[in-house]
């Protein structure tokens, strides 16, 4: 399992929020896709998928606040080489 986590942002805020999920719980993800898009007051941005896997769990719904370090989301990770 891979936790999803809101990284350090650039313009020096310290949250988000979730503005648009991509995939929902279920959904298989593939590496670099765009899996979250995130607003803090001075940007927007996406958050890719930084392992190709399955979107098992999301923690915050669109127009939810998350701050830096809090797990959104949970992949679990393909464990074949197929």
């Amino acid at each position: 399992m891979a936790d999803v986590i809101l990284p350090d942002l650039q313009d020096e805020a310290n949250e988000a929020i979730v503005v648009y999920w991509h995939f929902e719980e279920g959904d298989k993800v593939e590496e670099g896709e765009d899996l979250v898009e995130l607003a803090t007051d001075k940007t927007t941005f996406n958050l890719p998928v930084m392992c190709s896997g399955i979107l098992t769990e999301i923690f915050f719904e669109e127009g939810e606040l998350v701050k830096v370090g809090e797990v959104l989301a949970v992949i679990k990770e393909n464990q074949n080489a197929e």
